[in-house]
C-alpha cells in the first residue's frame, strides 16, 4: 500500500512539471522577487540600495541597540531579571566580543568586483560607491583586528568550485599590524573621493574617512607601546602583538589625521546654555548637529527605529509599562570631578562617620562635571519635563528604615496610624527589575520626544560612532605619546570647556591617567571602555576578580588603573525626625546591588578572542589566540 501511494504522488508531481513546461513562456518569465545584477549594475538607486544594506550590518559591540552589553563591565546595574547572571560571573569567557564573519566581508569584495566592472553609472557616481564600499571595509576589518588581532586579509570574493580541494580558499592570519596598516593606508586613498559634508551623517565622509583613521592609528599606537607591558599576550609571528618601535608612527598618523578632521568645519555642539542639557543634547539633536561625524540613523515609521528609550525610561514616567533596564554604577557617577578639577566621592558623612544632611537630593551633586548631568539621570532630576521620582525610603533617627518592596509603595513612617509613600516610584528597590536599582537611570542618547518610550512608536535618535570631541581626545592621547603636552593640553581643554571645567588644564597635569580619565566620562556608554581597555593593556588590572570593599570604591579615583570589579550604587533617602514632623532632610548610603556577587575577572585570554574551533579545523592555517 505504501508502495503505491508512493507512485501516485510521483506520477501528480511529474503531472504538475509536464504541466507547467507545456507553458511556453515559462522559461522566458522575469522573476518577481528577485533582482538580477544586470538590472542592479545598471541603476544607481538599486545599486545605492545594495550599498544600503551594507551599511546597515556594520558590527559594533556596545550600542543602543544592545542596552545590556552596558552592564558587561562597570559602567552600569542590568536591572533585568534575565541579566542578573552579568554580575555574577567571574570569569569573562575567551569567545566573549569575538567578531569573524568573512560571508559579509566576501559580499563587500563582491560589491567593490561588480562596481568597478560597471560601465552604466557615471564615473563620479561609480568613484564614490567604490569608496564607500572600501570604507565599510575598512571599518569591518578595523572592527575585527581590535578583537581578534590580526586575521586573513580577503580583498576578493572568494568562490568554492565544488572540487573538493578548499585548500584555494584558506588564508592565514596576517600580522596584527598588517591589518592595522591596511585600514590606515585604505583610508588614506579614499579620503579625497568622499565627500567633504558635514551634515552628511551616515554615508561615508572625508570627516568620517579619516576620524577612522586617527582612531585605527591610535589603537595601533598604544598596542605597540603598552603591549610591552603585556609580552605574553603576543605571538611569535606576529598575529598578536605590534612591535614597540612602531608606536611614534602610529601616534603620529593619529594625531595628524585627527587635525586633518579638523580643518573639515565639524566643532564642538554647543548649543544650549545649560551645559549639562547641552552635553545630553548632542546625543539626540539630528538638525545641523556640528559634532556628529558617522552615525547609524534610525527613522520613524520607516521599519528602522531603535528601543533605548523605550528601555531605559524611568519606570515612573514611562509611557509603556517598560523601562529602568540600565541603571549607570555609582563607579562611573562617582568619576565626574569637580569644577576645580579635583577627584572626590561624593560626601555623604562627615569625619565621625554621621551621615550628612542635604536640602534636596540635587544638592550632592553639584558643582560636578556637567556632563555627569547629560549622561546619568540623577535622583531629584527631570525627565520628559517630569520629576523622576527616585528614592529609597525614610531613615529615621534611630537608624531605623522604613520602605516598600513595591515601587512607591506605603507604610506608617511616624506611628500615627497613617500610611504613606515611602519608597520612589521609581525605586531603588533592591532586587526589583527595573527600579533604579543603582539610584541613578541613564540619560545619554534617552530621547526626550513624546512617544519614545511607547512600542507602538520608539525612537529615532541616531546611534553616533564618530564624533568630534573623541577627534580631539585621539589627537590630545596622541600628542601626549608624543611628548607634546602643550597641544595635548589645548586639545583636552577645548572638551573640558564645553564640560564647564573652566580651569584649564596645565601642560604638568597631561598625565597618562587624565587622558584615561577623560574618555571615560565623555565617551561613557558609547562603546568604548572595552577597547580602550584592552589597547592600554589596562583590562586585566582594572577587572582584576578581586571583590572591592566602599574603601576601595571610593579611593584612587582619577587613576588609570584603579581596580573596580563589582558595581555599587547611591540610595538616597529621606531623614524623619520625630522633632519635626512635616519636615525632612536628605541622606545616602551606599550599597552593592545583591544581585552583584561576584568580581569581574579579565584574563590574559581575554585580550583577543577566542578563534572558533570550526574555523580552525576548516583552515590548519588559522594560528589560536594565546593564552586560551
Amino acid at each position: 500500500m505504501k508502495k503505491k501511494k508512493y507512485i501516485s504522488f510521483v506520477l501528480a508531481g511529474l503531472l504538475t512539471l509536464s504541466y507547467g513546461c507545456n507553458d511556453d513562456s515559462f522559461l522566458d518569465r522575469e522573476p518577481t522577487n528577485i533582482l538580477l545584477d544586470e538590472q542592479v549594475w545598471k541603476d544607481e538607486s538599486l545599486v545605492l540600495s545594495v550599498l544600503a544594506n551594507l551599511y546597515g550590518r556594520f558590527p559594533d559591540f556596545q550600542t543602543i541597540e544592545s542596552w545590556a552589553t552596558f552592564t558587561d563591565f562597570d559602567e552600569a546595574f542590568a536591572s533585568a531579571f534575565g541579566e542578573y547572571g552579568r554580575h555574577r560571573n567571574t570569569e569573562y569567557g575567551y569567545g566573549s566580543w569575538g567578531f569573524w564573519d568573512y560571508g559579509y566581508i566576501r559580499e563587500i569584495n563582491l560589491f567593490i568586483q561588480k562596481c568597478e566592472a560597471t560601465t552604466a553609472l557615471s564615473e563620479t557616481t561609480k568613484a564614490r560607491f567604490l569608496a564607500e564600499a572600501r570604507f565599510i571595509r575598512a571599518g569591518v576589518y578595523f572592527e575585527a583586528v581590535k578583537r581578534m588581532g590580526g586575521v586573513p586579509l580577503i580583498l576578493e570574493p572568494l568562490t568554492y568550485d565544488y572540487s573538493g580541494d578548499a585548500s584555494g580558499l584558506r588564508y592565514p592570519r596576517a600580522k596584527e599590524y598588517e591589518i592595522y596598516d591596511f585600514v590606515i593606508s585604505e583610508l588614506e586613498a579614499i579620503k579625497s573621493t568622499l565627500p567633504a559634508e558635514v551634515n552628511t551623517k551616515s554615508r561615508a565622509t572625508k570627516g568620517a574617512a579619516l576620524a577612522m583613521k586617527a582612531r585605527a592609528a591610535l589603537y595601533a599606537g598604544s598596542i605597540a607601546k603598552y603591549g610591552a607591558t603585556t609580552p605574553n599576550v603576543s605571538l611569535p609571528n606576529g598575529e598578536v602583538g605590534i612591535p614597540a618601535d612602531k608606536a611614534n608612527g602610529y601616534y603620529q598618523t593619529a594625531l595628524t589625521s585627527a587635525q586633518e578632521v579638523m580643518t573639515l568645519g565639524y566643532s564642538l555642539y554647543n548649543k544650549k546654555p545649560d551645559l549639562g542639557e547641552n552635553f545630553a543634547s548632542l546625543f539626540y539633536d539630528k538638525a545641523n548637529n556640528p559634532e556628529a561625524i558617522f552615525v547609524e540613523d534610525f527613522k520613524l515609521k520607516s521599519g528602522k527605529v531603535q528601543s533605548w528609550t523605550l528601555d531605559n525610561q524611568p519606570r515612573f514616567q514611562s509611557e509603556e509599562q517598560q523601562g529602568g533596564r540600565l541603571n549607570p554604577s555609582l563607579n562611573l557617577v562617582q568619576s565626574f570631578e569637580k569644577l576645580d578639577n579635583t577627584f572626590a566621592p561624593f560626601p555623604i558623612s562627615d569625619e565621625n562617620g554621621n551621615l550628612i544632611h542635604y536640602s534636596n537630593p540635587t544638592e550632592l551633586f553639584a558643582g560636578r562635571d556637567a556632563r555627569l548631568y547629560g549622561t546619568v539621570i540623577l535622583p531629584g532630576t527631570q525627565f520628559k519635563a517630569k520629576d523622576v521620582d527616585i528614592w529609597a525610603g525614610y531613615l529615621r533617627k534611630d537608624g531605623s528604615i522604613v520602605t516598600s518592596g513595591n515601587l512607591g509603595g506605603q507604610a506608617d513612617v511616624d506611628g500615627d496610624g497613617q500610611n504613606e509613600q515611602v519608597v520612589g516610584f521609581s525605586g531603588p528597590i533592591d532586587n526589583l527589575e527595573f527600579s533604579a536599582q543603582t539610584g541613578f537611570y541613564v540619560r545619554k542618547y534617552m530621547d526626550p520626544q513624546v512617544g519614545s518610550g511607547q512600542i507602538g512608536t520608539r525612537s529615532e535618535v541616531w546611534w553616533i560612532r564618530y564624533r568630534y570631541a573623541e577627534v580631539l581626545l585621539n589627537a590630545a592621547e596622541a600628542a601626549f605619546e608624543l611628548e607634546q603636552p602643550a597641544l595635548a593640553a589645548d586639545y583636552l581643554n577645548q572638551v573640558r570647556t564645553r564640560a564647564g571645567l573652566t580651569t584649564p588644564l596645565t601642560t604638568d597635569e597631561v598625565t597618562f591617567d587624565r587622558i584615561v580619565h577623560e574618555r571615560k566620562v565623555e565617551l561613557a556608554f558609547e562603546g568604548h571602555q572595552l577597547f580602550d581597555m584592552k589597547r592600554w593593556r589596562l583590562a586585566h588590572q582594572v577587572w582584576n576578580g578581586s571583590r572591592i570593599s566602599v574603601q576601595d570604591l571610593t579611593s584612587n579615583l582619577g587613576k588609570a588603573n584603579k581596580v573596580s570589579t563589582m558595581v555599587y550604587g547611591l540610595w538616597p533617602y529621606k531623614y524623619y525626625d520625630p522633632a519635626k514632623p512635616g519636615t525632612f532632610d536628605w541622606v545616602f548610603k551606599i550599597v552593592l546591588p545583591s544581585q552583584v556577587t561576584n568580581a569581574d575577572r579579565f584574563r590574559l585570554g581575554n585580550y583577543y578572542s577566542q578563534i572558533g574551533d570550526d574555523i580552525v579545523n576548516n583552515n590548519p592555517k588559522i594560528i589560536r589566540n594565546p593564552n586560551q
